[in-house]
């Protein structure tokens, strides 16, 4: 029987499906801010849920609390005070294991509707997400609600139907026989199970905090293992909001939530304690490079998928639209305030 948020989501999921088979353009999730789309009272809404998270400490009941820490600076200016829980590397990684069990009996189709759920859910506090994006990284706001928000969950929903296709090609029985001449078949009935790899760790970068984590978070769990959320020391609070929502969608549905948890450290130490640890079975990194190339070369153990920074270069060798190409040179440097990845920093 099949599960019924997989039931539920299930054209979402198959608009997925044939957008990545097709390559064509397809959005889940609108990334205008509209009342006409997220409803009349969203943005005010949204806003009052981030300034909620100020001065506060954000509770996520996780085993293993040693302590709380925070000291994000917001380049707005704001004060933003919030203490996230510190806790044990081990008791993390031990509770995840745990979680992982039942993460697993639920199966692809469980797994799958109950990503796409917590998808569903982030999109309703994209205004409250964008807001924490916004004022951690200093994006502006069109940029920390498209790119913080809308596009994010879509790369995620992407992540999602990317392991879904994978999974459903493994069939969940068959009968193998093979025939012996005047002999009597062998005949075997064979079971298939796909489980995850162990714990996965998502280390998060400060300035796009929710678009360059959700595709390896969610690729992870719709793949059968927990996962660790290392947010960056200055971009918490969009982490934390989405780690706490997704422990809610797994409690409201029968699952540990330890399955997901946010590990929050000063000391870089314990963050390498935690991605060279023998349970963590894959590091999902986006950053610098010295670090990126640090996992690369010490977690043996893992499966590393490093983003790393780089320089774009521009070579100009000649134009037969002066102004045009000038125009559009401008336009690249300054599009999102100069912070896109794709923004040039070396022109010839």
């Amino acid at each position: 029987m099949s599960h019924p948020l997989f039931d539920q989501h299930r054209s979402t999921l198959d608009r997925a499906l044939e957008a990545i088979h097709t390559r064509g353009y397809w959005a889940a999730y609108n990334e205008m801010p509209s009342p006409k789309v997220y409803g009349e009272s969203a943005a005010a809404d949204g806003k009052q849920a981030f300034e909620a998270h100020l001065a506060t400490r954000f509770e996520l009941n996780q085993p293993g609390q040693t302590g709380w820490h925070g000291g994000e600076q917001s380049p707005y200016g704001v004060r933003l005070e919030v203490q996230y829980p510190v806790c044990d590397v081990q008791a993390l990684i031990d509770a995840g294991q745990a979680a992982m069990g039942a993460w697993q009996g639920v199966g692809c189709e469980g797994r799958t509707g109950l990503c796409i759920e917590m998808l569903e859910r982030l999109n309703k506090q994209s205004f409250e997400i964008a807001h924490a994006v916004m004022m951690t990284t200093g994006q502006g706001w069109m940029m920390a609600f498209q790119a913080g928000s809308a596009h994010a969950q879509d790369r995620g929903l992407e992540a999602v139907a990317y392991a879904y296709r994978e999974q459903s090609f493994v069939p969940k029985e068959t009968i193998w026989e093979k025939p012996q001449g005047k002999n009597p078949s062998l005949v075997m009935k064979k079971h298939f199970e796909v489980v995850g790899r162990g714990v996965g760790v998502v280390v998060g970068c400060g300035t796009f905090p929710t678009w360059n984590t959700y595709p390896g978070l969610f690729a992870a769990l719709a793949t059968g293992n927990a996962v660790i959320v290392k947010p960056h020391g200055n971009a918490i609070l969009p982490a934390a909001i989405t780690v706490r929502t997704l422990r809610a969608v797994l409690s409201e549905n029968g699952i540990d939530p330890n399955l997901v948890t946010l590990c929050v450290t000063a000391e870089r130490a314990t963050t390498q304690q935690l991605v060279t640890h023998a349970a963590v079975k894959s590091v999902d990194f986006t950053g610098g490079n010295v670090f990126g190339q640090w996992l690369i070369e010490h977690c043996r153990q893992a499966q590393v998928y490093a983003e790393l920074a780089g320089v774009n270069n521009i070579v100009i060798d000649s134009t037969d639209a002066y102004k045009a190409m000038l125009r559009n040179l401008a336009f690249t440097l300054s599009l999102y305030s100069g912070q896109m990845c794709t923004t040039w920093q070396v022109l010839m």
